[in-house]
């Protein structure tokens, strides 16, 4: 990285508690990014239920990059870059279904594999095209959760060292078991990084979400694990669910009924994390369980009903989880760069992806999925949800409520009078840790270490 870079953007400018605005509109800030960050880094391009078969294929795109990933067969994904060599339109677009790829223009074929099977009159090159000059070009792949990531860089590190620490907290949760619940996209007026951090801390909950606060005990903690980042309980052992402290004292309302707020009001204002399977299952708890019982009580007879619902149905529990594993695991997670998912409600999980929306960087392509685990055959067919803007479509309360913010906040951060961002140093500290670890991987600034506040 050049000294001037190093000077326009230093990480040493990047505080605890202060992150300079440039880094959100910034079009220096966005080359960078487009140059050392996403042709080298591991991204999130699809799940493998969207590729079941082979000759399933999605397309991913990412600024000028455009990756085709698709199912060899019934062991072997792999991934391409999106440009017939010849000259060098691209060969698909969404996502489907094909045995071989051609490209519309020339007529020039490559089959699943890769390799180029057919050139158009090729003697008319006399013996000048080499198999590896005609080929689609790999991207490498990795498989985690039942995710598939790429890595456009041949050098780069493997996913499993990449993933670290990350997978040790979260493994046992089965991820690679969940499918989508359903599945939207939307372009949201603002840097992608704007739109990442707001699902990277709860410390907006008290403003934003206040419909939360009777069942959610909201003050938490965060922080940087390598470049991932967590946000947990602020008091180890804490009852998950509870009453806001931030509410006028009251007493304490029977803890069934916190419960079943709890699940309801996600089950209606999320639609998501939540699974119509974990309401019928909580429901139980104001006829099967004393209103005299403790919370302990509530929630070990609470896990109990989700498990039985989750067999009943096909769908499973994940076997070895422990509700120690459950605590440690945390709230939510950032995987570097541009993925967060909150998974705590086990049988249910909300994921985001987020990456810029081509060379603007006060734009965003930004995907929502509910994910959740069902019986063998039960799932639903995946359905992918585009809208050129938020409003075309309804959305859950809690969405909306954090849309609002999102648009507003790019707007504010151009003021002349607003130099950066000012993080709670306790409770979004892991939106810093990202900050530094991204400049760390463009080549700004010194590499992370691990551990809770690292």
């Amino acid at each position: 990285m050049s000294a001037t870079n190093d000077a326009q953007f230093p990480t040493s400018a990047i505080r605890d508690d202060y992150i300079p605005k440039e880094a959100y509109f910034s079009r220096d800030f966005a080359k960078l990014e487009e140059d050392n960050l996403w042709p080298k880094v591991w991204q999130l391009a699809c799940r493998l239920e969207e590729i079941p078969n082979a000759g399933d294929f999605v397309t991913y795109d990412i600024i000028d990059d455009s990756i085709i990933v698709v199912r060899v067969d019934e062991d072997t994904v792999k991934a391409y870059h999106n440009v017939c060599p010849h000259r060098g339109r691209r060969l698909t677009e969404g996502c489907g279904h094909s045995t071989q790829f051609a490209c519309r223009f020339h007529g020039w074929r490559f089959g699943l594999d890769g390799q180029n099977t057919r050139v158009v009159d090729k003697e008319d090159w006399a013996g000048a095209l080499r198999d590896e000059d005609i080929s689609l070009k790999t991207v490498q792949v990795g498989l985690w959760g039942g995710a598939v990531f790429i890595n456009m860089d041949p050098e780069c590190e493997p996913l499993e060292e990449f993933l670290q620490p990350m997978r040790q907290f979260v493994d046992k949760f089965e991820f690679e078991k969940l499918r989508y619940r359903w599945y939207k996209t939307i372009v949201m007026q603002a840097n992608w990084k704007v739109v990442l951090e707001f699902f990277n801390e709860f410390y907006h909950v008290q403003q934003a979400h206040p419909q939360l606060l009777p069942f959610t005990n909201d003050y938490s903690k965060a922080g940087g694990f390598g470049r991932h980042g967590m946000m947990w309980f602020a008091a180890e052992g804490a009852v998950p669910l509870a009453r806001s402290p931030r509410l006028s004292p009251k007493d304490e309302p029977d803890y069934r009924k916190i419960v079943l707020d709890f699940v309801e009001t996600y089950d209606r204002e999320l639609q998501a994390m939540v699974t119509p399977r974990n309401v019928e299952a909580t429901r139980r708890l104001m006829t099967e369980v004393s209103p005299d019982a403790t919370p302990h009580e509530v929630l070990t007879k609470w896990v109990e009903f989700q498990i039985e619902a989750a067999n009943a149905d096909g769908s499973g529990w994940p076997a070895e989880l422990t509700a120690e594993y459950i605590e440690k695991s945390g709230l939510d997670w950032h995987v570097f760069p541009n993925t967060i998912f909150l998974h705590g409600t086990v049988d249910g999980v909300l994921w985001y992806r987020v990456r810029p929306n081509g060379h603007d960087p006060e734009s965003c392509i930004f995907d929502v999925w509910s994910l959740q685990r069902y019986g063998e055959g039960q799932e639903p067919e995946i359905v992918r949800e585009f809208y050129a803007d938020w409003r075309d479509t309804e959305w859950p309360k809690i969405y909306e409520q954090d849309f609002v913010n999102i648009s507003e906040v790019q707007k504010g951060m151009r003021s002349r009078v607003f130099k950066g961002s000012r993080p709670n140093p306790v409770q979004e500290a892991a939106i810093t840790n990202f900050h530094r670890s991204l400049r760390e991987f463009i080549g700004q600034g010194p590499k992370q270490g691990e551990g809770k506040g690292g």
